[in-house]
C-alpha cells in the first residue's frame, strides 16, 4: 500500500481528482483553520510521498534481491 501511495503523481492524477496541494490550501482556509478528512488524507500522501521515499528504495531493493537470489 505505502509502495501504491508513494508513486502517485501529483500533477497527472491528484491534481486532476482534487486532491492535490492546491485544493488542500483552498480546503483549509475555507473551513476556517479546521482540517477536514480529505485535508489529512492529502497530507498523509504527501508525507508519505516526502518521508518513505528513501526507505522504500532500500526495502523494494532487498526484496528483488531476495527474491531473485532464493526464487
Amino acid at each position: 500500500m505505502v509502495n501504491a501511495v508513494a508513486i502517485l503523481h501529483e500533477e497527472r492524477f491528484l491534481a486532476r481528482i482534487g486532491w492535490g496541494q492546491q485544493s488542500v490550501y483552498a480546503d483549509y482556509s475555507q473551513q476556517g483553520g479546521e482540517g477536514s478528512v480529505k485535508v489529512k488524507v492529502i497530507g498523509l500522501i504527501s508525507a508519505v510521498r516526502t518521508l518513505l521515499r528513501i526507505p522504500l528504495i532500500i526495502v523494494n531493493t532487498l526484496t528483488i534481491l531476495y527474491l531473485f537470489i532464493f526464487g
